[in-house]
């Protein structure tokens, strides 16, 4: 197992207050949220509470949060259930969203819909030039993501949403990347649905949310008991919604001193990277504070990543949902990158455990990898 972890946008460890929380629904007989006795009701508002910390950590009121099991169902349940507003109309998302938004909307296709894809730049953003050409045919749906999880940019999402309204169509945003990492606020975002996960800031995993604004009609993935505002049917998983709550209060809490302590360190990182002669994705762009993204020439991205596994570093070749996939990244080859470039993709994701003696020792082992790696190329040819 790696001794250092270096792939927070993938996943990150339960923190200890959190487990604190929730072993109490884990450990004691609790009750099921529905049910009428004591312990029903206790349950019912241990979710409600999560609920409040939750709403209070993305700048939402608590009857805008819709829990679900895990960001790729929140996401396809706004994709899928927010686009019937508008019939027979498009889709939009942008060329650099997750697959979990990307394909619920090809699923559309087959009910009528039309999925289109918003091109971005050459630094990962969004055109709002061809955006506001797309708009001009009828839309349903606008999703676009708050900051991507491979290369870290920033999308201009107020302004995405403005846009997107302006034309009658609903405006989404996959927000995942962002909660902890960003000042984040629902209402300062303007849009009409953001999702939201747990695993992405020390809760546990099995948790997440849609946040939702009351007004727009959207149609449940999940039918049965009507939980969730019969919107989300389906027992409520308490322990983790708990957990969940903790972890959003824990992120909002601390997410200015976060923000600050993995810029310095993605800061340290790229200064040693300068020295490699590789290339950094996205970085004339707005990132998140944590995420770099970077190939070396001519040295695949996951050979790399297994290199620097048996070294102790735990890093990605992209995202860790698409890590079966052995494509270029989708987001490098939408922001106009060559594919043998993109297939040398290295992502490092930084957290608030790690330190600059860390990564100073990481830029020594880079640099000897890379260097054996090479040699080993010039052999083989």
């Amino acid at each position: 197992m790696a001794s250092v972890y270096f792939d927070h946008n993938a996943t990150t460890a339960l923190n200890a207050s959190v487990l604190e929380a929730m072993l109490p629904w884990m450990q004691e007989q609790s009750g099921n949220p529905t049910s009428r006795h004591v312990y029903g009701r206790q349950s019912r508002d241990a979710v409600e509470h999560a609920r409040t910390q939750v709403a209070e950590a993305c700048g939402a009121y608590s009857s805008q949060v819709i829990f679900t099991s895990c960001g790729t169902e929140a996401n396809n349940f706004a994709v899928k259930g927010m686009a019937h507003h508008k019939p027979n109309a498009q889709i939009l998302t942008s060329a650099i969203e997750h697959p979990c938004v990307t394909r619920p909307a090809l699923a559309m296709q087959a009910l009528g819909f039309i999925s289109h894809q918003i091109a971005v730049d050459a630094h990962g953003s969004v055109n709002l030039e061809t955006l506001k050409t797309q708009l001009n045919i009828p839309t349903s749906l606008v999703s676009v993501m708050l900051a991507n999880n491979e290369t870290g940019v920033i999308q201009d999402v107020v302004a995405i949403a403005e846009m997107a309204r302006t034309a009658g169509a609903l405006m989404h945003t996959d927000a995942v990347q962002g909660l902890g990492k960003l000042p984040l606020s629902f209402t300062d975002l303007n849009v009409h649905a953001m999702t939201i996960s747990s695993h992405k800031i020390h809760g546990p995993q099995g948790a997440a949310a849609l946040i939702l604004d009351k007004r727009v009609d959207i149609q449940p993935l999940l039918h049965g008991g009507g939980q969730e505002r019969n919107l989300r049917s389906g027992t409520e998983n308490v322990a983790a919604i708990v957990g969940f709550g903790m972890a959003c209060e824990l992120a909002a809490a601390n997410q200015k001193i976060y923000a600050a302590h993995t810029k310095k360190l993605r800061e340290q990182f790229e200064q040693g990277l300068s020295t490699l002669n590789v290339t950094i994705f996205g970085n004339q762009a707005s990132r998140l504070p944590n995420t770099s993204f970077f190939a070396v020439d001519a040295i695949e991205g996951e050979t790399l990543v297994m290199a620097l596994d048996r070294k102790g570093y735990a890093v990605a070749s992209g995202s860790a949902c698409s890590s079966d996939s052995t494509e270029p990244s989708h987001v490098l080859l939408a922001m106009g990158a060559p594919a043998d470039v993109a297939r040398g993709a290295v992502r490092v994701s930084f957290g608030a455990n790690n330190t600059a003696a860390q990564v100073a020792d990481f830029l020594g082992t880079l640099r000897n990898e890379i260097l054996r790696l090479k040699q080993l190329t010039a052999i083989a040819a």
